[in-house]
């Protein structure tokens, strides 16, 4: 199986604090991994990485087997890493189909007028095409939600990037979201999501890695992480 993503001892320090510690781990073609770890974990960091926002004092990225540590982050994204943030901020006087209009031209590098078939598509595949035409500064949080993530579907991901999308969300709303994203990766989209809703999470990931001070202290399959007596005692703050 082809590896969408491949990290291989990547670090990344800002002044004496190490926030990323030799990091290695792969992801396959249309596989969900899901990353776990407490706040200040480098959670973030290692999105920022992975995305080009930040570049690594050490080690290898890796996307699609092409070499793009030192890429542009612009360009990353044309590569084919689409991502989410963890607060939604859609242009809030463009209306949702305009928000995804400009989300996929300057993500594929194309004129509107040859992405618009696209965008209606993931507008119904992430239940927004009935309200592909209200201001996205009326939506609701969940909706908000779902056109962040609309957004970076727009790009044409190769690999997507979820940052705890589900944080804020009722119950009822969370199951919503995650219905959408379990459809997602049923289609065959490659995703790595970070997430504090732990159940949401479980519900769609075949494989978690748990980030304890910048380092990669477990991964693995669902069960057998949350099974992990160090991770419980990490992550949940149990002791044995």
């Amino acid at each position: 199986m082809t590896d969408v993503l491949a990290l291989s001892g990547v670090s990344k320090s800002f002044g004496a604090l190490r926030v990323t510690d030799d990091v290695s781990f792969s992801v396959p073609r249309g596989q969900a991994l899901g990353i776990i770890g407490p706040n200040g974990a480098g959670k973030s960091t290692l999105f920022n990485l992975i995305t080009g926002n930040l570049l690594p004092d050490a080690g290898r990225i890796e996307l699609l087997g092409r070499d793009v540590t030192r890429v542009p982050a612009m360009e990353r994204v044309r590569m084919g890493i689409g991502r989410s943030f963890q607060i939604p901020q859609p242009f809030e006087g463009l209306t949702v189909f305009e928000n995804l209009l400009t989300a996929a031209a300057f993500g594929r590098g194309r004129r509107e007028a040859e992405v618009e078939e696209a965008c209606i598509a993931i507008l119904r595949d992430t239940e927004l095409l009935r309200k592909a035409n209200q201001l996205a500064g009326g939506l609701t949080l969940l909706d908000r939600k779902r056109l962040e993530l609309a957004r970076a579907m727009a790009t044409g991901p190769e690999l997507l990037l979820l940052d705890e999308i589900a944080g804020g969300l009722t119950e009822a709303e969370c199951r919503a979201l995650v219905a959408t994203i379990r459809a997602l990766h049923a289609q065959g989209v490659t995703i790595i999501w970070i997430e504090h809703v732990l159940h949401a999470l479980n519900s769609v990931v075949e494989r978690l890695l748990v980030l304890d001070f910048g380092r990669v202290i477990g991964i693995g399959e669902p069960a057998e992480i949350m099974a992990s007596r160090e991770v419980r005692e990490i992550y949940l703050g149990m002791e044995f």
